[in-house]
């Protein structure tokens, strides 16, 4: 008997993403809010705007995903959202809203490589997308 190939339609992982993009965004910013979280300081606030543009981007790219998932289009957004990822995790590392004191635990040096990975594998992700782009302009990769 012969397996049928799933075809992917670019739509995969949208509903997920809208969710947690949203849930993400209603908890930092609404409630329970981020000020109570026992590790961030007050200056948390100064990077809450490049966390929420990433949240958005990626909401917004998932809701774009989910009406027209075209592999271009989907590689597109990936690109942008990676880019707001970046920015905000640069604007974290600048601020570094983050208060460790009472561990005898180096959590801050933790934090740091955290964000080293996260942005590297940002450029790395911007990388990907943007074969994949190149891949789709092409036409490369379609299934039937």
């Amino acid at each position: 008997m012969a397996r049928r190939q799933r075809v992917r339609t670019g739509r995969e992982g949208a509903v997920p993403g809208i969710i947690v993009n949203a849930a993400l965004l209603y908890l930092a910013n609404v409630w329970p809010g981020w000020s109570i979280v026992p590790f961030l300081t007050p200056s948390t606030s100064q990077v809450m705007g490049a966390v929420n543009a990433a949240w958005i981007a990626g909401l917004a790219a998932n809701a774009v995903y989910l009406i027209a998932g075209m592999p271009l289009l989907r590689a597109l957004g990936e690109i942008v959202v990676l880019i707001f990822g970046i920015v905000a995790a640069f604007r974290i590392w600048d601020v570094f809203p983050f208060d460790f004191s009472g561990s005898s635990f180096d959590w801050a040096l933790v934090a740091r490589i955290l964000l080293v990975i996260g942005i590297a594998g940002s450029f790395i992700g911007i990388i990907a997308q943007i074969v994949a782009l190149g891949r789709a302009a092409a036409g490369l990769g379609k299934r039937s």
